[in-house]
């Protein structure tokens, strides 16, 4: 039959259908919110992505931990371990290259099997201390002819006529070296190393660390390089005082570092903070530098309370590894003094 009104039967749209047939009339209120409008933006310091809401989450964990070790020393509750990495090593031991080195080395008195000396060596005052503290501490003196010292150092070794040689390198626990300052009553400043290879950059750091007051590097298991005889050589034999810790995961253990009242700080070009801006100087510190190319991972730079900038000129791109760590150091060691 002819539908004479001209209206359309069962017109799409009239009424919703729900999943199982039953009509719904109407929105019921569904879009209301919408037509609300957006709610008022939370203060920086109440967005716990915001820099300046990482710094408030970070000052309130600093006081957390203050409170519980009773405001100054060693914690009065244990702190959970990243746990202790096992021993690196490619060979049982390494070798010590040059004559600071291997002094600095002597006189921390650090384990060492044998010292190799090359023959008619241009005896000056530093050879002179090396010979007679092997001496006195017992390790056993090998003359042999320079040629054969180039060998055993490699021929890219400049050795200056003495080796040492010294049992693989034994690593370090991060939260023991904060430990141990906060039962001296120092204010804890580490330097952690994010995908750093270049084992001359790790003893820079070292030597960096030890300049300006820091109490240890922290450098992960994997994709990093560790305490070889390089990175003691470029240290200029700071790595016998200042203690390296390995890290099995370098994020946890920040994470770690973090729950003991330590402000993790990541330098980067496109920080939210100016190094002359800073104002943590005087708190406990863990320094993230990353590698010259890829800069900081991105766990580790979510993990940081604050990204710092170095400010340079624009006419420089960025900033090699450990020279950054070292201007960062000291000015965290000016403040210090200052503050």
């Amino acid at each position: 039959m002819k539908n004479v009104s001209g209206s359309k039967k069962g017109r799409p749209g009239a009424v919703r259908t729900g999943r199982k047939g039953n009509k719904q009339v109407g929105s019921g209120g569904q879009g209301a919110q919408a037509l609300e409008g957006r709610k008022p933006t939370p203060k920086a310091e109440d967005r716990p992505y915001h820099p300046a809401g990482k710094r408030k989450a970070a000052k309130e964990r600093f006081e957390a931990a203050r409170n519980r070790r009773g405001g100054s020393g060693a914690s009065s509750s244990p702190q959970t371990r990243t746990g202790r990495p096992p021993a690196r090593k490619t060979d049982d031991s390494e070798l010590v290259t040059g004559r600071n080195s291997v002094l600095e080395a002597l006189r921390t008195k650090t384990p060492s099997t044998t010292l190799y000396i090359a023959a008619r060596i241009e005896v000056d005052d530093r050879v002179k201390e090396i010979l007679a503290l092997a001496n006195h501490r017992g390790v056993p003196i090998m003359e042999i002819m320079r040629p054969e010292l180039d060998r055993i150092t490699g021929h890219d070794s400049v050795h200056q006529g003495v080796a040492l040689k010294v049992p693989a390198y034994e690593y370090a626990v991060a939260e023991d070296i904060v430990e141990r300052a906060f039962s001296r009553d120092q204010v804890p400043l580490l330097v952690a190393l994010d995908g750093i290879t270049d084992p001359r950059n790790l003893g820079a750091i070292i030597r960096s660390t030890a300049a300006f007051g820091g109490h240890g590097v922290v450098v992960p298991q994997r994709r990093s390089v560790g305490v070889t005889a390089s990175a003691w050589k470029t240290s200029a034999g700071a790595a016998a005082r200042t203690p390296v810790a390995m890290a099995p995961n370098l994020t946890q253990t920040l994470k770690s570092l973090k729950s003991m009242g330590l402000f993790v700080l990541g330098l980067d070009g496109d920080g939210d903070v100016e190094l002359d801006g800073l104002e943590l100087a005087d708190r406990p510190i863990v320094i993230v530098v990353g590698s010259e190319g890829k800069g900081l991972s991105r766990l580790v730079t979510e993990t940081c309370d604050a990204i710092v900038s170095i400010p340079i000129s624009s006419a420089t791109e960025s900033l090699n590894a450990g020279i950054a760590a070292s201007v960062t150091l000291w000015e965290v060691a000016r403040r210090r003094r200052s503050a």
